[in-house]
């Protein structure tokens, strides 16, 4: 093996040690932004729940009990009644895996879900 060759893979070993965090630094923000679309899912998959278990008739506690047990943890659930619908609103927020993405804000999700309520339209 030639001198030349020694050389040439210690470059590229100190590429690839140079290169490395980053790579990592991007599939940790990859992995964050798969778990903001997740908790996002999560979200519009509890207001539509409570809003279904409210337009039927369930008491409110345990509707909105169900839709906490689907939500994002943290998540706030919010409940207006009118106009013959019933509307719930998830909001919440999803918390960076820190270290180098400490410093950016914290995602905010927002789902809402209307139903008829079968209350009021029902005879």
């Amino acid at each position: 093996m030639s001198p030349r060759d020694r050389d040439a893979r210690g470059a590229a070993t100190a590429e690839l040690a140079m290169v490395l965090p980053l790579l990592v630094a991007v599939a940790l923000g990859l992995v964050w932004l798969l778990a903001v679309g997740a908790a996002q899912v999560r979200a519009v998959d509890a207001a539509r729940e409570t809003a279904r278990a409210l337009a039927r008739g369930d008491d409110e506690s345990s509707a909105l009990e169900r839709g906490e047990q689907v939500a994002p943890d943290g998540s706030r659930i919010s409940v207006t009644r009118g106009g013959g619908e019933v509307r719930v609103t998830v909001t919440g927020r999803v918390e960076g895996p820190g270290g180098l993405f400490a410093h950016l804000p914290a995602p905010r999700l927002r789902a809402e879900a209307v139903a008829a309520d079968e209350e009021v339209s029902s005879p």
